[in-house]
């Protein structure tokens, strides 16, 4: 929808932030906006993305004031306060860096926040845009268990390779939620099927464990049974994009521990054909439209 763009400051501001300069790459993810008010208890303490006072996504919302719309990266230019546009380090290609500004940043944020590390067991349900983002970033922040979850077996040795060490199959495996019982930490779910197994998925969870919920299912999802949480003391989260200050943390982690998006290039004239492809599951498993007016 156009919320994650990289390209080049061809004008910046006297009120710049960040050290932007003209010629700079820069991108911008989701969010275009927010209050940024001191008393605003969100944007003062890096969670701008929860602003309640005026969140502005980078697509199909207004500012505050007579500024205007926002009309998303399906143009030549684009324009926006600095505080939410980032330099793109030198050592990531604008392909891999555009999809981590939604996509990255959705599955990482939730990983850091809710303690992803060494010694720590992780399992991520789907992998698609959002999910390898999850596998990819759980093996850079060093977790000691990946489990890759997934319908089918279809993306399993894609899994593999980018650093699950495991996979659960859950229309394949038989008996996948005793075999696996109790075994992770957290588990990042970036589906958006209403039909997903929550009460399998809870299950996973060792004593103190996170369910953290970033896809968004347009039905509401399954019930599940309260002991689930009690006798695990379970917790049930969710997680939006992230902050500011969380995306530079985010591309800084991938310069460091080179983690590289999985992309498919369309030129931007066939962005129908993009459409169509993507509607048929055929992404593995972010596909970036170039603009060729300006490559």
């Amino acid at each position: 929808m156009g919320h994650e763009i990289v390209g080049k400051a061809v004008r910046v501001g006297s009120k710049v932030e960040g050290g932007i300069k003209l010629g700079d790459r820069v991108g911008v993810g989701a969010q275009s906006s927010s209050c940024l008010k001191a008393e605003c208890a969100e944007c003062a303490d890096n969670n701008e993305q929860h602003c309640q006072n005026g969140m502005v996504g980078t697509y199909n919302s207004k500012y505050p004031g007579d500024i205007g719309k926002s009309y998303g990266g399906y143009a030549d230019y684009w324009r926006g306060p600095s505080h939410f546009v980032f330099k793109i380090p030198d050592e990531l290609s604008s392909e891999d860096a555009a999809p981590m500004l939604c996509g990255g940043i959705t599955s990482c944020s939730p990983l850091i926040r809710n303690g992803a590390g060494p010694g720590k067991k992780v399992g991520i349900v789907g992998i698609g845009g959002l999910g390898h983002y999850g596998v990819l970033f759980a093996k850079a922040l060093g977790c000691e268990k990946i489990v890759a979850i997934s319908r089918t077996s279809a993306k399993r040795e894609d899994a593999l390779k980018m650093g699950a060490t495991d996979f659960i199959s859950t229309d394949e495996d038989e008996d996948w939620v005793t075999k696996h019982a109790g075994s992770l930490d957290l588990i990042v779910s970036t589906v958006s099927s209403p039909k997903m197994p929550l009460m399998g998925y809870l299950n996973l969870l060792g004593v103190g464990g996170q369910f953290i919920q970033v896809g968004a299912p347009e039905d509401s999802i399954p019930p599940f049974n309260a002991f689930a949480l009690i006798a695990k003391e379970v917790k049930i989260g969710g997680s939006m994009i992230g902050s500011p200050e969380e995306i530079r943390q985010m591309l800084k982690l991938a310069v460091e521990k080179g983690v590289h998006s999985w992309t498919n290039k369309y030129p931007m004239k066939d962005a129908n054909k993009a459409l169509v492809d993507f509607n048929e599951g055929k992404p593995r498993y972010r596909f970036v439209l170039v603009n060729e007016k300006h490559a």
